[in-house]
């Protein structure tokens, strides 16, 4: 067993020696410095909105240095229970070292995600909406298991999310629904789950209990910072139009027009929110939203697809899947990008997809070189 570890230990050891020069430690501790002597200046505040993107960067870096202190100490911890297993071969140490070889390993792999982050807005929160596709009822309640599997997700990695709107599905399920989240490289992350999901099992909305293959679709755009969404919107290219929230919300949402559903026009860009008891707030949620998908399409206009910063407009059935989740006759869950798979498809539905995601973010940081 103590050769396992030690085995253990010495491939992770390698492997957090050999990102360590992508982590440029000497001079993340700089910057963090640097942003700390400046948030002290008097003229900080001066600016709101710079004072604010400055906060929010110097979060995100000394979190980031704290995950590489944290391993650092990790990593001594456990070469002492291995000095200790030596001396004593007590099975406590044994365990204890096992585990820490876990947390160890998890830490290592969120590290390594960090360092593969590096477009332009990766550490931005974004706005998330999954949308059925073909496969009727079962589709619906499909959009409703990702929808759980990724709030799951979110919760897991610290991630604070607000469901901003759902259109409940004619039965069962959900149509659509739409996210905004929040925290520490969110977009960056999530950007990993654009395109169509796949399921596959026999269906509880069947007779027959047939098999049955559906189909529910990920967007993912990221909501850009206030000065990126300045836009000056003429008031003759909007409609606002108000409704009663749908679901659960309390007897003030399902009986007063508290949602807000806000068109562009002249695009048939649509954003809508109905999270909140505030008309006056869900208007303002949904017109940040409307002005984050129309920075994006403006900054897009000279490239010849939409699809680098946001999902393909591909028919959400066959054909175009990135990922599938078969219930039966086995069970498995395989993305197709990067042939990444495993059979613990419970899992992967409680929210453990961070392996998927950090497969395409390796495939597509290879791909580039």
């Amino acid at each position: 067993m103590f050769q396992e570890l030690n085995q253990s230990f010495n491939t992770l050891s390698k492997a957090f020696k050999e990102l360590e020069p992508s982590l440029a430690y000497d001079e993340l501790s700089e910057t963090i410095r640097q942003q700390e002597a400046e948030i002290e200046e008097p003229s900080f505040w001066e600016n709101n909105t710079k004072a604010q993107s400055i906060l929010k960067e110097l979060n995100q870096l000394k979190s980031k240095k704290d995950s590489i202190d944290s391993l650092r100490t990790l990593q001594d911890d456990i070469s002492t229970y291995l000095e200790l297993i030596i001396e004593t071969n007590d099975r406590s140490d044994i365990d204890a070292t096992s585990k820490l070889l876990k947390i160890f390993e998890t830490k290592l792999s969120n590290l390594e995600t960090y360092t593969l982050l590096s477009g332009p807005y990766d550490n931005e929160d974004c706005i998330f909406s999954i949308t059925a596709g073909a496969g009727g009822t079962d589709a619906q309640d499909w959009t409703d298991i990702l929808c759980r599997m990724f709030c799951r997700y979110f919760d897991q990695t610290g991630l604070s999310y607000t469901i901003e709107e759902s259109s409940p599905g004619d039965e069962a399920g959900l149509k659509s629904v739409t996210i905004t989240v929040k925290g520490h490289y969110a977009y960056g992350f999530l950007k990993t789950e654009i395109g169509v999901h796949r399921l596959v099992r026999l269906s509880p909305f069947n007779a027959n209990n047939k098999r049955q293959t559906s189909f529910a679709a990920v967007d993912v755009i990221p909501s850009l910072p206030e000065a990126d969404t300045q836009l000056d919107i003429p008031a003759d290219d909007l409609r606002i139009d108000t409704y009663r929230a749908s679901g659960a919300g309390g007897q003030h949402v399902n009986k007063t027009s508290s949602a807000v559903r806000i068109t562009h026009i002249p695009t048939g860009t649509v954003a809508q929110s109905q999270s909140s008891r505030s008309q006056g707030a869900n208007k303002e949620a949904a017109m940040a939203m409307l002005k984050s998908r129309l920075t994006q399409q403006l900054q897009a206009a000279h490239k010849e697809t939409l699809d680098e910063l946001s999902g393909a407009s591909n028919e959400i059935a066959w054909g175009h899947q990135i990922r599938s989740y078969v219930f039966h006759p086995y069970q498995l869950v395989k993305d197709h990008r990067t042939d990444h798979e495993t059979s613990q498809l419970q899992h992967v539905l409680d929210g453990d997809i961070h392996p998927f995601i950090l497969a395409f973010l390796r495939h597509e940081s290879e791909s580039k070189h």
